[in-house]
This record gives C-alpha cells, structure tokens and sequence, in this order.
C-alpha cells in the first residue's frame, strides 16, 4: 500500500502541488514515485488513517476485577485514589497478578473521563489596569531566616496588582490580623502610588479566627472603613477556595522563590536584626517591581489617586498599669516605669510594636511579645523599670515569674545561673541585682556583658568592688567648671542706659 513507505507530511505536500502540477512533478517533490502518486489519488486517506487499531498483545490483568470490583468502588467513592484501590486489590486477592500498579492508573484515569463526575472548572480572567488589588499572607518559615542566631516565625504580607505586575511584602511577625493587613496594606498603596478600585482577600479567615460576634463585626467595620478611605470596594474570595485568588497564590511561589535564591547569594540567613531582614524584603521586591516597570508605570495612570493621609492601622486598647510594675495585653506581660502604677494608659497594637500614651502624651515604645505555645503567657521585661524595687528585694530575683525575661543578654542569665551553683542561693541573687544597677547606672550593659563572657569562661565569680572602680567615672576625666560671680549693679546700668536712649 501506499501509506506503508510514506507518511502523513509527504500525503499533504503531494495533494498540495498536484492541485497545479501533474502527478509525476507533485510526486516528485513530495518525495516519492509517479506510482506511488496514481495509488494515493486512488486513496486519499492518510498513512496514519489506514492503520488498523493496535489490539491488545497479552491478556488482560484486570479482566474480570475491574468492572466488577473497582468499578463499583469508584462508583461508592469518587474521591478514592488509585493507589488504595490497588493496594485493596492485594489484600483481597493475594495470589492474583493485577499487573503494575500505572496499568491500573491508566484504567480508572480513562473510566473517570467517560463516567466520572464533573469537575470544577476555573474561569481564567481578563484584569484591567488599576480595577483589582490583591492581597494575602504565606508562611517563610522553611526558609529558616534566623535574627541575631534566633529563628524567625513569621509571614510575609503579599500585595499584587495583577494587571501591571507591582507588589508589595511586608514582614509580619504575629499571624494573619486585621492590625497586620491594615500596615502592610497602606505601605502598600503608598508605594504604588494609588488604589485600585477593589481590592481582594481571602475573607480574613484568620483574623476572624476565636471571635465573637460582636468581635467580628467590629472587624468587618474596621476593614470596610479601611478600604473606604482609599476608594475602594472590599470583596472576598469564598471561604477554602484558593484558585478565585490565584492570581496572588500562584506569586507566592515565585516570590518566595526570589527570596530564597537572594538568601543563597547573600551566603547566609542571619541577619543583625529585623531592620535588616525587612530592607532586605524590600530590595528582593523592589528588583522584582523593576522587571515589570513599564505595565506597572501604565497601570499607575489607572490607580485612584491617595487620599491625603493614611488611616489607622493599630488596634487601640486601654490597660491598667498593676502593682507589679506593668500591664498585661493579649497574655503578654509588659514592664512600664513604677510611677506609672496605677494609671490607665491607652495602647496603640501594632504588628512589631506598642505606642504607650497617657492622655494625649506619648510615653514610650514597646516592643510587641506574643503569647508561648499552649496560650502560655509571655513577658516583655525591661530590667531598668524594675531594678530600684528589685535592690530592696533581692531574693525575689529567684521566684521571678519573668526572670529569664528580665536578663537583658545571655551572659547575665548565664552568670546568674553559675552563681547559684556557686555561691548560693541569697548570694547569687544579691550579686545578680548589683552587676543589673551597675549595667542600668553606669550605661555599661554592653560592655559588661563582655566581662561576664570571660569570667563565665574560666568559671570565675565577678568582684563587684574591681567592676564599680572599672565603671566608675574618673576624676581626671570630669571637666572643671569654674563660675564667676558678676556684681548685680551692671544691671542698674543698664537700666539707666536704656532710660537715657
């Protein structure tokens, strides 16, 4: 037959020139004989589609167990994988041969698109410059980012304009919370430089996490409030349905690619401190921004224009200030000056920070703890607050609730601990709370860590006398101030001049 030597391609360009050659020029150029050409004129059909089926070359495995026994399970449960089928296909018939387990694969993949259930289909979209922001958290801790030698746990807030391409991360320390999405939100906006006219989550399942109704209410408000402000329309993708957000799920992947092959090059993921790791976020995504400048620049024309200041992006609270020296907010202990005991305060939650007022003045900046494993409460001690008290006190250094909090760096907590071995139990407090007043009185925290370091590493106990004369200051050292008393009758001078003028 013609179609035995011949292919489809050669058929095609044959038909193609004969339509203005004769046959033996057509067959010519499509590479075969003037005979070869009269048969397939005769036959037009292809090589391919003269072949007979190819018919099955030994017997069939599941002849007798497929229609009968698996069929019926995949009928019973859809769901069912096709490697429980036929590890349920050993167990019934041990000394039967069902074939490979791809052999098996291979029939219920083809019974399924002939008689299986519909699937759900996704409807690819069309985005259109400045209609739709996005906006998620993804997980960075297998990334294993460590600060100063402490591992990371947190989430990186994700932002995307799907149509030009521009995003955002913003490093969060805490979970998924209306405070987190508000910050990294706004920085967001800001660094585009407008809002899009919706803007899309993924109904802040999260944050709605433990709530009451109230509660939830009361965030919903907040959040439509939020996008109010900058013109936009809040919507949600459906609970559990990850794909109606795909257009930022699937940048997940690619952004967290990027961050890790930046960590590569860099040749290490310990960074000084959460500053750093946050400038470095921001140059990984800012290279990312470069690769899209020209949509992201056409789409900055179809942004809404920035209101002209953010809004809130804190949750506020109001504490009480107890005779231990601090207050307690989300299970987290915070230490605050003793004259404060007894005062409401008012608090401003961050994601990474606590603004501290009373009334309309500022006090001070805390940095946020969060609560242990197993809703374990967590404290976040500043020794200065509490060493005055503590000197009249010593040993309830021993029982501290916070103590391991209230150690400023690992050689005192590791001192304090020696000393116990050491010299006992009232000594060890005593010199513990003398080396914290030196470090608070003297300014020398940083500095007397290093000696505790090399006393610790000879196991040595630290002399207090030797240290107050090292941080004691120097009489050579002070400036001479010498004041020189004038006599008060240059003022009736003074006086009688400007008379006179």
């Amino acid at each position: 037959m013609a179609g035995r030597h011949i292919n489809d391609h050669q058929v095609r360009l044959f038909m193609t020139h004969r339509r203005n050659d004769p046959v033996a020029l057509a067959a010519a150029r499509a590479g075969f004989s003037p005979a070869t050409g009269y048969r397939v004129l005769q036959d037009a059909r292809l090589p391919s589609q003269r072949q007979a089926p190819r018919g099955r070359r030994r017997p069939d495995p599941l002849s007798g167990i497929f229609e009968e026994v698996v069929v019926p399970m995949l009928e019973a449960a859809p769901g069912l994988r096709p490697v429980a089928i036929f590890e349920e296909l050993r167990r019934r018939y041990p000394d039967t041969e069902f074939g490979s387990r791809r052999t098996l694969e291979r029939r219920i993949r083809d019974w399924r698109a002939l008689n299986g259930q519909d699937r759900e289909v996704i409807f690819r979209q069309v985005h259109e410059p400045g209609r739709l922001g996005m906006s998620d958290f993804t997980c960075m801790n297998d990334l294993e980012v460590a600060i100063a030698g402490a591992p990371l746990d947190h989430l990186l807030y994700h932002f995307r304009l799907p149509c030009g391409g521009f995003e955002h991360g913003h490093v969060i320390l805490g979970g998924e919370s209306f405070v987190a999405l508000a910050e990294g939100l706004q920085n967001a906006l800001w660094s585009a430089g407008g809002a899009p006219r919706l803007h899309r989550t993924d109904s802040l399942s999260a944050a709605f996490r433990n709530l009451d109704a109230d509660a939830k209410a009361d965030l919903t408000k907040r959040y439509d409030a939020l996008c109010a402000h900058y013109g936009m329309e809040p919507t949600r993708n459906n609970t559990g349905i990850a794909h109606e957000n795909g257009a930022i799920e699937s940048a997940h992947g690619h952004i967290k690619a990027a961050v890790k092959d930046a960590l590569l090059l860099r040749g290490t993921t310990d960074f000084t401190d959460l500053a750093a790791y946050r400038r470095f976020i921001d140059e990984v995504v800012t290279a990312r921004n470069r690769r899209h400048g020209p949509g992201i620049d056409a789409e900055r024309k179809a942004l809404q224009s920035l209101p002209n200041a953010r809004t809130t992006d804190y949750e506020e609270v109001l504490v009480t200030v107890t005779s231990s020296g601090g207050f307690t907010l989300r299970k987290v202990f915070y230490t605050v000056p003793s004259r404060l005991i007894g005062h409401r305060l008012r608090v401003r939650l961050y994601d990474d920070r606590l603004d501290v007022f009373i009334g309309g003045t500022r006090l001070m900046t805390l940095q946020r703890g969060r609560a242990g494993v197993n809703g374990k409460h967590g404290h976040v001690v500043d020794y200065r607050h509490v060493i005055h008290s503590l000197r009249r006190k010593p040993m309830a250094l021993r029982g501290l609730v916070y103590r391991d909090s209230l150690f400023p760096r690992a050689p005192y907590r590791l001192m304090f601990e020696h000393l116990l071995e050491a010299v006992g139990e009232k000594e060890a407090c005593r010199i513990m709370v003398e080396l914290l007043a030196m470090a608070h009185e003297r300014a020398c925290e940083a500095e007397l860590a290093h000696i505790l370091e090399e006393d610790l590493a000879i196991r040595r106990i630290p002399c207090l006398s030797a240290l107050r004369a090292r941080f004691s200051p120097d009489p050579a050292t002070l400036p001479e101030v010498v004041v020189e008393m004038v006599s008060l009758s240059i003022y009736d001078g003074l006086i009688e001049q400007g008379e006179a003028a």
